[in-house]
């Protein structure tokens, strides 16, 4: 079944939600008026004013993204037998005679546990609903996981934990109307800039009204704005919490009747927290005292504590304790579902939480549902008109237990999508290696030349945002249609159509018989009905009509009327309708520095560049602020390994080593360095820093420390040998 292309929108700006981050602004996007002097036909971003979640604001590279649409784009599908050959052009019925001939020889061979898809919050949700029921459904294997593994897994698994269900119980409200705001584990002014300018557009008006409180190893442009600022060492976020929640007990800071009708746990809780005295906490920690006292008594006489968190928690192997840890203290404190407090995660890409919604984890059914619950895996294979017991009932592979299958050769086909791994994943080398024992690796991409398309067989030109209709939810459950309002180039299609033509000729024609984004949406939101993140009431064409809204929104519900908060009766979809206060020890690091790699490595991002500079790269303007990867250094820690600004620097690990230019600096914590996370191999100041990030990760979510490595420094001219 072949599909035509969307209808563009007529000639006007066509209004979508940003590719980037997960605040998920709206943009008006202007058709090209004409050709730039290089010729180029480029379309025009600029913040669409009618966006509830960010009002026409926009940050640099939503400001940008028209530049970066048709360049470097792959157009056509590619194919070699062995990596070390060049690729070869082919047409889609080649292409799909190929992936059909893998998938069943690999059945036959290894069974569906052979076969695995890492998928993308680069996905319409549409994209990620096909592919999970070609892969969990159609195949019969759980091995479908998403780059949010690396993002949000570590809030999602805290959120299950504590509340019985994913959700962040927030909105971006709650910013305008909190008095105190706890910024940990986020520099939130660089990753999610829109969502920061709002927070200094209400402390400019209101300056008494909001303190800010940053928790982070590093100065950063999120902290020059806070009234506190706590510079932890690496890995301690969970005792800092617990030695809050000590002097919230001590300062009468628990709200004793919300405890005892909404929770369950407290006596374990305080008596954990009874340990983890001020005086601990500040040694362990590295921080003064009285900062840990300020912030408590800040909490304690605040009337709306908002805390908002990304990396710098769910990268941690205690990502999912670190999550309950700061929900434990909104709990205790009564400051969860009502205006100006909760928890709130702010999501890494601009749809993970679609993601999250379709299933896009491997223990993950579409509606909030788990493929090891019988009850839920009856309820999609009767929505998917499958028999009973053809989903798996255990978790599926998440992406880094699919290099290790790949390292035993149990994987016969690898399919990415969306996504370049052969940057994001930690310790890049074994990733490597790992892969090349795979007898086929497929790319889904859209643009030619990244580092994952230098280990793949087959390249699959995929359309993006721009050129496909679907939707895309954002960190605040507020969902936005995005229209195709360009042709694709060349032969490329949507990743939902490519996944919905193999399972039609894998025999599932009527599971795949979509004729349209629209069609796929309206299969996925009737199953979301009676769940937590209902979307039933949903459609096209209503949030073509309406524009962006936020579920719950169950059938019936009027536009407009979906939910801005979540658990505002103080009852939970628990077991006993209680929240559950979560009691763990911290670990601290996985790996912490020691004699021979004395310093611990963080990495983050620049304002300018979004993850491995695949779409950002492209854009002469966003390269000019940061031309190269900068290492930042203390002083102190430069002194003592010979480093001096401007010079270049060999960074170690037990893994690798990379080069990068030395910025001596006090903006970070002596004993901690720092390195941006987007130069891959493919860029010119290439700098792989993950390959020198260790592989383990949270024991609950699975989640990778990418946060946090030991390594050692030295001087240097070259780079060193790989």
């Amino acid at each position: 079944m072949s599909h035509p292309p969307a209808p563009l929108p007529a000639d006007g700006p066509a209004r979508a939600q940003c590719p980037y981050c997960g605040v998920g602004c709206g943009l008006e996007m202007k058709p090209p008026a004409a050709p730039t002097a290089a010729g180029e036909a480029v379309w025009t971003a600029r913040g669409d004013r009618h966006h509830p979640s960010s009002l026409g604001q926009v940050c640099v590279k939503g400001a940008t993204v028209g530049e970066t649409l048709h360049r470097n784009r792959l157009t056509t599908p590619l194919y070699r037998p062995r990596t070390d050959q060049p690729f070869e052009p082919i047409g889609w019925e080649r292409a799909f005679a190929l992936l059909e001939e893998r998938v069943r020889r690999t059945l036959a061979a290894q069974g569906p546990e052979g076969i695995a898809m890492y998928g993308s919050g680069q996905f319409l949700t549409e994209d990620y609903y096909v592919a999970n029921k070609l892969i969990k459904g159609a195949l019969g294997s759980n091995n479908f996981d998403a780059n949010s593994r690396l993002c949000m897994s570590s809030a999602v698994s805290g959120y299950m934990r504590s509340f019985g269900s994913d959700g962040p119980p927030c909105c971006y409200d709650d910013l305008d109307q909190a008095d105190t705001v706890l910024l940990i584990g986020t520099n939130t002014a660089e990753c999610h800039p829109v969502l920061f300018q709002r927070l200094l557009k209400r402390k400019r008006k209101q300056k008494q009204d909001l303190q800010i409180v940053v928790v982070d190893p590093r100065a950063t442009a999120t902290s020059d704005a806070a009234d506190l600022h706590l510079a932890i060492r690496p890995g301690t976020d969970l005792a800092l919490l617990h030695g809050l929640g000590h002097l919230l007990l001590e300062q009468g800071g628990v709200n004793r009747a919300y405890v005892e009708a909404s929770t369950e746990g407290f006596e374990a809780l305080a008596e954990l927290w009874s340990g983890w005295t001020p005086e601990t906490v500040s040694l362990f920690c590295g921080i003064e005292e009285q900062q840990l006292r300020q912030l408590a008594a800040r909490w304690a006489a605040s009337t709306g504590v908002v805390s908002l968190w990304s990396m710098g928690v769910n990268q941690s192997v205690e990502g999912t304790a670190t999550v309950a840890g700061i929900i434990n203290l909104h709990l205790v404190s009564g400051q969860l579902g009502r205006p100006g407090a909760g928890p709130f995660s702010l999501t890494g890409q601009p749809n993970a939480m679609g993601g999250r919604e379709a299933g896009g984890l491997a223990r993950l059914l579409p509606g909030y549902r788990s493929v090891t619950d019988a009850g839920h895996r009856a309820e999609i294979e009767r929505h998917w008109g499958l028999g009973p017991g053809t989903i798996a009932p255990t978790s599926g592979l998440t992406v880094w237990e699919q290099i290790e299958a790949m390292e035993r050769g149990a994987l016969g086909l690898w399919w990415v999508a969306a996504t370049n791994p052969l940057v994001s994943l930690p310790w890049l080398d074994r990733v490597r290696a790992a892969v090349a024992r795979c007898p086929m690796v497929v790319l889904s991409e859209a643009y030619a030349g990244t580092e994952t398309a230098a280990i793949a067989h087959l390249v699959l030109p995929a359309a993006q945002w721009s050129e496909k209709a679907g939707v895309m939810t954002n960190s605040e459950r507020r969902v936005t249609l995005c229209p195709a309002f360009r042709a694709p180039p060349g032969e490329a299609r949507p990743d939902w159509a490519i996944f919905a033509e193999l399972g039609r000729r894998l025999g599932f024609e009527e599971q795949f018989r979509f004729g349209s984004s629209a069609e796929v949406f309206a299969e996925f939101a009737a199953i979301t009905a009676g769940r937590l993140c209902d979307l039933s009431g949903l459609s096209h064409g209503l949030l073509q009509e309406h524009g962006p809204q936020q579920w719950p929104f169950p059938v019936g519900t009027p536009p407009g009327g979906g939910a801005p908060r979540l658990h505002t009766s103080g009852r939970f979809p628990t077991a006993s309708g209680r929240a559950r206060l979560i009691s763990e020890q911290p670990m601290g690091l996985g790996e912490p520095p020691d004699g021979d790699y004395p310093l611990v490595l963080t990495v983050g991002r620049y304002l300018e560049q979004w993850h491995t500079m695949t779409r950002t790269g492209q854009v002469e303007r966003l390269l000019r602020p940061h031309g190269q990867p900068l290492l930042e250094v203390h002083p102190a820690d430069a002194r003592d390994h010979g480093l001096v600004d401007g010079g270049q620097a060999e960074v170690s690990s037990r893994r690798g080593a990379v080069t990068a230019r030395v910025l001596v600096t006090d903006r970070i914590r002596q004993g901690t360095v720092f390195l941006p996370m987007h130069w891959g191999a493919a860029q010119e100041q290439a700098c792989e820093a993950n390959r020198l990030m260790h592989a383990l990760g949270c024991p609950i979510s699975q989640q990778p420390e990418l946060k946090a490595a030991a390594v050692t420094v030295r001087p240097c001219e070259e780079a060193p040998g790989i």
